[in-house]
């Protein structure tokens, strides 16, 4: 800092000499730095400069050896300026106790770090493995940018390995490893939500799409009319034992969650629909693709649906008598008595016999595995059956009656 002599204004005056330079002169300057550590910079920087240019190019062009000279004075700079916090005499100290290319190598270990970190919290799509020769590139860019640059990025990745390894946390408390969520490819924020809301709802595994929509039914019926409650909730709802440099993280997932409420309270709004169409809350939320498990979640729907259809009545005279209710245009019933049936026959007459309609509805709710039995039975019924409730003649009525008393259920 300097004053002018007449305003008293202070003007910070710029040092734009690189940070190596600095902590040199000041090594010299306050005796720290001897001629023989000189000699052996002098020494060093050459060789150095020589393997950078043949790493990133070719020794052999002086415009690479000019940028090679940028690059190992400037891994020196940001090696010695990051690890000291800009203390000159830490960094001259440094200098005077390590090789000058042992310093470039710290500076070029540290961007390679940097780069290898991940850039973003999506599972999947950061790379593994460390730093690899397809990123030399990326390194040559970043062994010519300033610290400003380089502090800027770690902030950034950081914070990325901090989200990632929070719901790294989070998942292998709920049952999950990190195979997992690499292989489920969805966002660490994503993770995070979620298992918040499974731990609000006591739940204790990550779940697959039919749990994560039975929980998202479960506080829909809790706090459809109390937003405020399903807010109190999540802000309450937190991993025991979670470690500190999580709880950032996590306070941000539960205001998150907050500000999702009113959509995710929402009745009117199909879950699928919300969660897995909706461009705003697409990738949101986390859950297992798991289609065996929704296979069978819809199976096992299926067959609670057609148990309540037959009233859990498997025997062929039920099934019949149910089929034929829907051919003849009327309710699905598994037991009809004498006067209702006559009824039915009567509308057969006037509107016709639709077989295909029982064939439609067997497959639209019958159990999958029961199906072509079912569809089999119904055909051989019509077989027999199709002629006489078509047929105008006289009697034709009666014997129509006869074969429902003999082949369905009839009181």
């Amino acid at each position: 800092m300097a004053d002018t002599p007449d305003s008293g204004v202070g003007v910070t005056l710029y040092d734009a000499r690189p940070f190596f330079e600095k902590a040199l002169q000041h090594g010299i300057q306050h005796n720290i730095i001897g001629r023989a550590k000189l000699d052996a910079i002098h020494h060093d920087a050459p060789k150095g400069m020589v393997q950078i240019a043949r790493y990133f190019g070719s020794e052999f062009l002086r415009p690479e050896l000019e940028k090679a000279k940028e690059r190992i004075v400037n891994l020196v700079s940001l090696h010695l300026e990051h690890t000291h916090g800009g203390d000159l005499q830490a960094a001259a100290t440094a200098l005077r106790d390590h090789s000058f290319l042992s310093r470039s190598k710290a500076g070029s270990d540290m961007l390679k770090a940097l780069i290898a970190m991940p850039q973003n919290s999506h599972f999947g799509m950061n790379e593994q493995g460390g730093f690899r020769d397809d990123h030399i590139p990326q390194l040559a860019k970043w062994s010519l940018r300033s610290l400003a640059d380089y502090q800027a990025e770690l902030a950034k990745r950081e914070q990325v390995a901090t989200v990632i390894d929070a719901a790294l946390w989070m998942a292998a408390e709920l049952g999950l490893d990190a195979d997992d969520l690499e292989e489920a490819g969805k966002d660490a924020q994503a993770v995070i939500r979620t298992a918040l809301l499974v731990l609000a709802t006591r739940g204790s595994r990550l779940p697959d799409w039919v749990g994560f929509e039975k929980m998202i039914a479960s506080l829909r019926k809790k706090y459809e009319a109390n937003e405020a409650g399903f807010g109190l909730l999540i802000a309450e709802t937190r991993p025991q034992q979670l470690p500190a440099e999580f709880q950032d993280v996590v306070s941000q997932a539960q205001e998150s969650i907050g500000r999702d409420a009113g959509k995710i309270l929402d009745t009117q709004i199909a879950t699928r629909k919300l969660f897995d169409h909706m461009p705003a809350f697409m990738g949101r939320y986390f859950w297992l693709e798991d289609g065996l498990s929704e296979i069978d979640h819809h199976d096992r729907s299926n067959a609670s649906a057609w148990d309540k259809l037959t009233g859990g009545n498997s025997d062929d005279s039920s099934l019949l008598t149910l089929l034929f209710c829907v051919a003849a245009h009327a309710a699905p019933k598994t037991l009809l008595t004498e006067k209702s049936a006559a009824t039915l026959l009567r509308k057969v007459q006037k509107a016709g016999f639709k077989p295909e309609a029982a064939e439609a509805f067997v497959t639209a709710n019958a159990p999958a595995q029961y199906q072509n039995d079912y569809q089999a039975l119904w055909a051989s019924f019509v077989d027999e059956a199709g002629n006489i409730f078509n047929s105008d003649a006289v009697g034709a009525l009666d014997d129509a009656a006869a074969l429902l008393r003999r082949e369905c259920n009839i009181k």
